[in-house]
């Protein structure tokens, strides 16, 4: 864990003040604001919306009080694709907001490797243990949601916008 975290929004515009109140309900983590500290995850991301929206793919950076926020407010954090993990997800993702009471929630992400399995083990067609053992094999990704917006404005600084084309 840091003190101070480098993370990133990818994204079409330009977010200097994150709102935790915009996002879909029934993510992995509950509808708040989505940055990661994998910046080529969150550089993948910005080209995925900016392709669907037919704009520029830009990269928000965000300094994070990491350690901070994590000590002084309700928080979360999944180590693995385990069984934990695993259901919370098949929670949020069902509408059942297991991520209500929290204001920072970090783990892996159900991306499109991810979820095809997700799918299988919502739908009750393979069991949790079989889920996980589909899981184990991808390389792990990392997402923290802020889901409270008095803590969020006070432990994440935006530091820059970057257009993503710029860069390569």
């Amino acid at each position: 864990m840091y003190e101070a975290l480098t993370v990133y929004h990818g994204s079409t515009e330009v977010i200097t003040n994150p709102r935790v109140d915009v996002g879909r309900p029934n993510l992995d983590f509950g509808p708040g604001f989505y940055v990661t500290d994998i910046y080529t995850q969150a550089k993948d991301w910005a080209r995925k919306i900016a392709d669907i929206r037919e704009s520029s793919p830009l990269l928000n950076v965000y300094i994070l009080k990491q350690r901070a926020i994590i000590s002084n407010c309700r928080s979360l954090i999944f180590e693995a694709y385990d069984k934990e993990w695993l259901e919370f997800v098949t929670q949020s993702r069902l509408g059942e907001k297991p991520w209500e009471g929290y204001d920072y929630i970090e783990g892996g992400v159900a991306d499109d490797r991810v979820v095809n399995t997700i799918r299988l083990y919502m739908g009750g067609y393979i069991s949790a243990d079989d889920a996980l053992e589909r899981l184990k094999y991808f390389r792990p990704t990392n997402q923290i949601c802020l889901l409270n917006q008095e803590s969020t404005d006070q432990y994440l600084t935006f530091v820059e916008s970057q257009n993503i084309a710029d860069y390569e």
